[in-house]
């Protein structure tokens, strides 16, 4: 038996990184798995298979989780195919760096609805069956820079701040239905990303400034999901856990 036996999980853009390391971390601890991706079917479909190589179901919804449409077709299939949702994570981003001075309306519109209104839809159409069960576990992915501020992200710090408050307030509305929310903040990751997205790529590579010396893994951002997913962490709710290699203490 592992900890998320039986349960059923739902992780945004988990289709590479850190998403597909959650999924098939919880995989492993037995949890059935809805593989998200915007539009990358193939990589979508890897996860897929290698989470049903370890003896768990799995599908593949593609949905833009910034338009609500797109997000109730993919709860929907997967009520179709499960018949509940006990664990979500909202994990899909964007991280466009822009000097603020020279951000459009669109290009702000565009970070909150992939990050925070993602959230929101993804939340909303999860709730239904956690209330019904009586159980559920939503965790938001955030990161350092939402904390400590980086320069040409503040559309992407302001979103992802916005999860923690949506967090806390949902935690304390939603903790008599044994339904909880936390936030998972990585550090910096050794992950493959869009070069195009950083004005300096070479500083996603710093370690100097952590105190572990290394980049985390996204293995061990999926260990900490599935504590958080698990009836280990029952009475943890509204928290956010830095998994950072103690860069910055927030």
């Amino acid at each position: 038996m592992g900890k998320l036996t039986n349960r059923v999980a739902l992780i945004t853009g988990s289709g590479r990184n850190i998403g597909r390391a959650i999924a098939l971390e919880m995989a492993r601890e037995g949890a059935n798995i809805i593989v998200n991706a915007k539009a990358n079917r193939s990589e979508a479909d890897a996860v897929a298979k290698e989470a049903q190589a370890l003896g768990v179901k799995a599908i593949v919804t593609l949905a833009d989780v910034s338009d609500k449409s797109q997000v109730d077709a993919m709860f929907s299939q997967a009520l179709d195919t499960f018949g509940r949702v006990d664990i979500l994570v909202s994990n899909a981003a964007i991280r466009p760096q822009k000097s603020f001075t020279e951000l459009t309306v669109d290009e702000w519109h565009q970070a909150i609805g992939v990050i925070l209104d993602g959230a929101f839809y993804c939340t909303q159409a999860a709730l239904p069956s956690m209330l019904e069960t009586k159980f559920g576990r939503v965790i938001y992915i955030t990161g350092d820079g939402a904390y400590s501020g980086v320069a040409k992200r503040a559309h992407i710090s302001a979103a992802k701040m916005g999860l923690t408050g949506l967090a806390r307030g949902l935690a304390t509305e939603f903790a008599e239905q044994n339904i909880t929310f936390n936030i998972i903040s990585p550090g910096r990751m050794d992950t493959t990303r869009n070069q195009s997205f950083y004005l300096d790529p070479a500083a996603m590579q710093k370690v100097d400034d952590i105190p572990m010396g290394r980049l985390g893994n996204p293995d061990e951002i999926a260990k900490a999901c599935t504590f958080l997913a698990s009836e280990d962490a029952g009475y943890v709710t509204g928290q956010t856990l830095h998994v950072n290699g103690g860069r910055g203490y927030y």
